[in-house]
This record gives structure tokens, sequence and C-alpha cells, in this order.
């Protein structure tokens, strides 16, 4: 808000002021007029009788009056002329002019203020002039209390006109009166004045904005060293604002390094501070931030003003380096990484032109390559199998056309045994303005995943084979438990010089080698019944060296080297020595012109098997066994099915494990079973070395009363006993074969072909046996079943489980706390009697 000048005081003082004494002389003569005639008339109506002396009077004094009118009359014409000139000149001034009362009334508006209202206003106001703009309307009313109180003031402000535009105003208020009671108000037109300030203040903020937030840091300092100025870019680097290092900071305090070179008037910025503007110098200087941190930069100075008046400034560019560098490395590192990613993908991935030539192939792409070849500027079709090279022309030709991709197609790649069988993705490379510069090629290759997928379905018929055989050897122990058993019973009458005795003999011989045979069927579909004890392996392997020795032949040597302080293991005796035996065997095989053969033992820490690096086997405590050969090895395809039944890369009639006909899954089998792994290495020509890993056993208190019962075991004994048996077994020759065995030795034998009829006779007997004898698997009620519904009356009540399958077979069948024994099939007639007379005794 300004104050009004005297010029603006003078323009006041010509408008309506100078008509105010004309205005008193015309009311003066009106008045005189009136009185006159007033007098004429009651001169008249009085004084009739003197009617010669007031006529005469009256005309004198009509006379009189009528000069006096005839002069006001000339007078108004005067006056009107000067008003009437007064607004022809205020109305034709190109400033807009108008005057308002104390209650903001229009009294008078010239054509030109009509103008930048966009319309007369009649009785308006300065409510009505703002046309409902709060903030117009506010700037109006203060300029009118400003000019009431007798002060001239000015403002400007934007006014929306009627018809949509919108003008920019100046305005000036000046007091009329004294004190003032009207208000002259003075417009000039400010539009173009306020677009040309706008435009200089966005132009002003747009400048300042992109110095202070430009990419590069700007500063000066005097040549004290003390900043002047500088914008964001170097406070935020520095860690200040601009107004603190414009505070009185200094130069030096933020340079780590020499900071004098930079100063105006000193060091090497001298020769420039002679001069105004000379050219510019380059320094590269650490900065130290206001938290210790420090970059390289660069700067760009040069010197102005009179160094010797103390008047030198710089003006410096500070371009940070460590910013560039920083970029500079993350640019290497995505292109390095977009390389390592590109190259060692697990997929192959191919560039391709139009024709389908190769311009660039990842590492695992190079890596599939049949030897000495390269992909490089060869076409794709030379890899692919010619069945499927008219289905990759389609897709490659989509992926040109840039159209969206049908999915992945299956193609076979390179011939020969190595094929490979790939999933092919392809798309479009686009360039920058959108067109197809390229073919990019995705390959994942899935020949494991097939072969695993032909490994599971041959492991699902080898689960199938396995649970046949299962149910196979069952069967066949009930019959060879039926025939070595009446074979025993007729050798308690034959005697050794009898003529059937060597033909007996022979049927129970061969009634043996068949439960060997079915022990094997049982090891490949893991449903033997195990007989695990406590063994030291050192001793095992020691009594097994003098049978290993004659199988190998003389042409290899064998070497046992037994670990110090060997830990024990609880496993199958007769199950880990076939394990070895057979190993033993296919090591032989693989070493036709002779070789060594070494079988070692070690223990193995919990902190050893973790650093074993493989996820297969469990963190624990173990006893390795390991079998080594010098042989020819395994080739590495060959690798992943060695364990597979039936698998053998030898020529028919020189299988390992001849008599077994299961090889090494036979072994594997029985490895499991028994709780450990089993894992080979193999190198083509070197040998071939088979880890196994037993877990170490702390024996207890049973396992050394267990010890002693099978050293008792192994001294003859009196087989013959007192007791009243329940006999269950729905298979008729082996319910027959142990009937009579069992009372031959002096039991008393109750039968039973099913679980309803034992529990029938054991309901009848109210419970009262000794033994309770029972197949697992029958029609109907099976065995399990039956002891959980006779324990009922009877928990005390001792059981013999007499079965063809494993006991992890049927014991989840059972009470977790459940005791019994078990007697695998086929038995003989020694082993019942002798494991009824413990179980009974005990």
């Amino acid at each position: 808000m300004a104050v009004i000048t005297d010029e603006h005081q003078a323009e006041q003082e010509a408008i309506l002021p100078k008509v105010r004494p004309l205005r008193l002389l015309r009311w003066l003569m009106a008045v005189l007029a009136l009185l006159a005639g007033a007098t004429c008339l009651l001169l008249l109506l009085v004084w009739n009788d003197v009617q010669d002396g007031i006529i005469l009077s009256a005309a004198a004094f009509a006379l009189v009056a009528n000069a006096g009118l005839a002069l006001a009359a000339l007078m108004p014409d005067a006056r009107d002329a000067q008003v009437h000139l007064l607004s022809e000149m205020m109305g034709q001034s190109g400033e807009g002019q108008m005057v308002t009362d104390r209650a903001g009334r229009v009294l008078y508006m010239n054509k030109a203020a009509e103008g930048f209202f966009g319309a007369a206003v009649p009785d308006g106001n300065l409510d009505r002039l703002a046309g409902g703009d709060g903030t117009v309307a506010q700037t109006l009313g203060r300029l009118q209390s400003d000019a009431l109180s007798g002060a001239s003031s000015q403002d400007e402000f934007r006014l929306m006109l009627p018809n949509g535009e919108i003008h920019g105003l100046e305005l000036r208020v000046h007091p009329i009166g004294n004190p003032a009671d009207k208000v002259a108000w003075y417009l000039a037109e400010a539009t173009a004045r306020q677009e040309l300030r706008e435009v200089l203040r966005n132009e002003q903020a747009l400048l300042t904005d992109f110095l202070d937030n430009a990419p590069v840091g700007f500063y000066s300092v005097d040549q004290e060293g003390q900043f002047i100025l500088s914008n964001n870019t170097l406070a935020n680097w520095l860690g200040y604002r601009p107004d603190e290092l414009a505070a009185g900071q200094d130069l030096r305090s933020v340079v780590a390094n020499d900071s004098a070179t930079l100063l105006p008037g000193q060091g090497a910025a001298q020769g420039e501070a002679e001069g105004v503007g000379l050219s510019n110098r380059y320094w590269d200087v650490t900065f130290q931030a206001r938290n210790g941190d420090t970059f390289q930069a660069q700067v760009t100075q040069s010197v102005v003003g009179d160094a010797a008046k103390g008047e030198a400034r710089t003006r410096s560019v500070v371009r940070n380096l460590s910013l560039e560098r920083e970029r500079r490395s993350a640019l290497q590192t995505a292109e390095r990484r977009f390389r390592e990613f590109f190259d060692h993908a697990p997929v192959a991935v191919l560039l391709l032109d139009a024709e389908a030539v190769i311009l660039e192939a990842n590492v695992t792409f190079a890596a599939l390559l049949p030897e000495g070849e390269t992909a490089a500027e060869r076409s794709l079709f030379d890899f692919v199998n010619e069945d499927d090279r008219k289905y990759v022309d389609r897709q490659l030709q989509a992926a040109w056309a840039n159209e969206p991709s049908s999915g992945p197609l299956e193609v076979a790649l390179f011939a020969g045994p190595q094929q490979r069988q790939m999933e092919l993705y392809a798309s479009g490379m686009t360039d920058a303005e959108g067109g197809v510069s390229g073919i990019l090629l995705h390959l994942i290759d899935n020949t494991t995943q097939r072969n695993l997928e032909l490994q599971f379905a041959q492991s699902q018929k080898m689960q199938a084979v396995g649970q046949l055989a299962g149910g196979v050897a069952h069967d066949f122990n009930n019959l060879l438990t039926a025939m070595i058993g009446h074979c025993d019973l007729l050798l308690l009458r034959a005697r050794p010089g009898d003529e059937t005795f060597p033909d007996i003999m022979q049927v129970k011989q061969n009634a043996n080698r068949a439960a060997n045979l079915v022990r094997q069927l049982l090891a490949f579909s893991r449903q033997q019944t195990l007989r695990p004890k406590v063994l030291s392996l050192t001793d095992v392997l020691a009594e097994l060296t003098h049978l290993v020795r004659r199988l190998i032949g003389e042409n290899i040597e064998l070497r046992i080297e037994h670990g110090r302080d060997l830990g024990l293991v609880k496993v199958d005796q007769g199950q880990f020595e076939q394990v070895v035996i057979n190993l033993a065997v296919n090591a032989r095989d693989a070493m036709t012109g002779g070789g060594i053969l070494q079988i070692s033992t070690a223990n193995v820490s919990w902190q050893e098997s973790r650093n074993l690096g493989n996820d297969l086997i469990k963190p624990d405590e173990y006893i390795k066994v390991q079998v080594k050969d010098t042989g020819k090895g395994i080739k590495k395809e060959d690798m992943g099915r060695i364990f597979e039944p039936f698998f053998t890369t030898k020529q028919p009639g020189t299988g390992a494990g001849s008599g077994t006909g299961l090889g090494l899954s036979t072994v594997f089998g029985i490895v499991k079973q028994t709780g450990g792994y089993i894992f080979p290495e193999s190198d083509t020509d070197i040998g071939t070395t088979f880890s196994i890993y037993l877990p170490r056993y702390i024996p207890t208190v049973d396992d050394a009363a267990a010890a002693s019962r099978d050293e008792d075991d192994e001294r003859p004994k009196d087989l013959t006993g007192k007791g009243k048996i329940l006999l269950v077994e729905d298979e008729e020759a082996v319910r027959m074969f142990a009937a009579r065995a069992l009372r031959n030795k002096g039991y008393t034998v109750m039968e039973a072909d099913c679980g309803e009829a034992a529990l029938t006779q054991f309901n009848e007997q109210e419970g009262d046996f000794d033994l309770l004898i029972s197949d697992v698997v029958m029609p109907q009620m099976d065995g399990p079943t039956l002891i959980r519904e006779v324990r009922k009356q009877r928990p005390d009540l001792k059981v013999i489980f007499i079965s063809g399958y494993a006991e992890e077979a049927f014991r989840r069948n059972l009470d977790p706390n459940s005791e019994f024994e078990l007697l695998p099939k086929p038995f003989s007639l020694k082993q019942l009697a002798g494991r009824v007379k413990d179980v009974i005794g005990a």
C-alpha cells in the first residue's frame, strides 16, 4: 500500500470542489426572487386604496425581482457549463474514475471505469462491483476504509468480468471532504503488467529451482573463505541447509584436503583475482560432510571482484565424482550381473536373427553341445531333431511377428546318446521404435525330469512287483514251513541208515534253499523280518574274510582295514553279511584282470556326518563301512540306476550275486531297512567305492540279556515242556505240523483255523491258556485284533506271532506297549519248540 503523491493531490483539488462557490450564489439569488414575489403579492392584498403607489412599487420590485431572477437564470447556465465541462473531461479520460459515498454506493462512474467493471452498475455499490469475488470485495472495502479515514492509498487485483474475461486493475483512492465523506477512485489497466510480473516470477522460480536442485553444486565464497551463497544440492551433500552455510560457515571446514587454492586472492587463484571473469580453473577436491563422510569432487571455479579491495569472490561449480563413480560402478555391476545372469542361467538362452541364426548363446547352452562344437553363427535348426523342425520354425515365425506365445514347445536337440529333451520358449525382442529386432529363445532341459518320470514309473512298477513278491513270499513261507516242519517230523522217526533218510534230507535242504530265496525277495521288497543284534563289525568282517577271499579269487588282493575303537551297531548279522558278499562279488566282476578290493571301517562323528554335505543323511554318529575296488568303474549315465531292481551293465551269465538275481537293489533294501545309508562313487577306469553308514548303537542292559539268550540258544537244550497252548493258523498244513510238534514236546494244544473260532474257544475255556500262538494275516479277524480282544480278559497272556511278513508290517496295528514274540516263517520244529519253551519258561 503506497501513499498518494502531491501530483495526485492536485488532481483531487481540480475536480468537484471548484464548483462549490457557484452553487452557493445560485441558491442566494433564488431566495431573493422568492422574497420579492411574496412582497408584491402582500402589498396588493393589504393596500387596495393606494393603488397607484402600490402598483408602482410592485412594478419596481417586480422589475428588480425579474432582474434578479434573470441573473439567477443566467448564473445556473454558467455553473452547468462548468459542471458539464468537468463531466465531459472525466468521461473522456482513459483512466477509470468514480466516486462513492460513505456507504460504498457509487455516485459517479465514467465510461472507462464501466469498461473495467464490465458495465454500468446502476444503484451499485462496492460489493456488486466485486462480482461475488470475496478477495476483490475485501480489497475494495479496505481501500474505502483507508480513504474515509483521510488516507490516500493504492492496490491492485485481478477481476473476472461477467463475460469471463479477467482484468488486472490498479486502484488509487483519495478522500473527498474534510472530514472525508466521499471517496474518489482512480482505476488503471494493469493486466499486461501483472501478467509480465507473473511470467517473471515463474521464470525466476524455475531458475531458482534449477539452480538449487541442479545435479551439480553451486557456491560462492569471499576472500576470507566464508560462504556467500550455495544451492540445495551442495548443502545436502555437506549435510547443511543453504542458510546455515551462508551464516558464517567457512569453506575450509568442509574441505578435507588443501583448500587454500580455492580461496579468491590466494594460492593458485591469485592470478584470477586481479581481473574480472577470467577463465575457469579446475581442482580435484575432497569434501567432508557434517557427519564426517567424505566424497570426491571436481570444482570448476572463476574469481570476480577486486582482491586488492577485499571484494573478490568465487563462482564455483561442484561436480560430485562419487555419485558419478557410483553410477558408473552400478552400471558396470548391472552389465556384469546381466552377463552373469545370461551366461550362468540354469536354462539355455539364445539370441537369434530373422533367419534363426544364433547370434549369441549362453554358457548353459554351450555345455549342452557335443564336445568340440560351437553355436555362434550357426542355424538353430542344425541342432533340432528333424521331426521337430517344422514346429520350431512355426514358433519362431510367431515370435518374429510379435504374436503372443502359445506356450512351450517340446523339442529334441542333438542326436545320438547326447540327445536332450527341451522345452522351447520363443519371444520377440523389440527395439526403441517398438519393432522386432531379434528372437529371444529359452530352452529348459527337462531330460532329467523325463528320466525321473520314467524312473518313477519304474519304481511304481517295482513297488508293485515288490508287493507281489511279498505276497508270493508269504505264501511260499507257509508252504516251506509245512515242508520243513513235516521233514522234521519224519526225521524224528527216521534213522541215518534208513533208506528214506537221504530223501528226507534232500527235501529239507532244498526247502531251506527256497527259504533263502524267499528271504531275498523279502529283502528286495523291504518286508523281511530282521533279527538285529548288537555287533562289532570288526568281528563280523574277520569272520567273513575267509569266505570273501574264496569268492573274489586269487588274482584280486583283499585288504581289510579295521577302525580303531570302532563303535557297535545293531543289525541283522546275516543280512549285513549278505550286503558285504554282494558288494565283493560285484567288485570281483569289475576287476576281470585283477586288482585290489579294500574293505575298511571307521567311526563318523556327528560333526563329520554334518560336513559330508549330503542332505540325505541325518547328522548323527555312524559306523562307516567302505568297499572300494580298482575296477573299470560305472558310467556316469548309469550311476542313477544301479539300485534299480534287475538293472545290470553286465552281459547275460556274468551277473553279480548269481543265485539272488536282485543285484544291488537287495543291498540297498537291506541297508535302508536297517536304518542306514549307502552312497556310491565311481570314476571310469579308476574304480568304484560304496560307503555304507550304519547308526552307532549304545548297548543297554536288555541287549546284554538278549546276547546271553542267544548264547544259550547255541547250546543244546531240552525242548520238552508243559503248558496249555491255543494255536491259531488258517493254513491247515502249518497248523497240523505245529500242533503235532508241540504235542510231541509235551504241551496241550487247542487248534483254531480263524480268529473268531479262537476267540470262542478262549471264552469257553475262560482264558485258561499259558500261551497264544497266532498267525498275523487271516480272513476277517486277523492276529493283532484277536490279541487285543483276549488281552481285555487276560492282559498278562503271553503271545507268539508266526508270520511270513516283517514285524513292522503289523506292529502299527497293535498297542505300542503291547508285548509279544515273533517267530518268522519258515521255521523248523526245533525253532518252534525252542521259542515256545523260552516264552512259557520266562
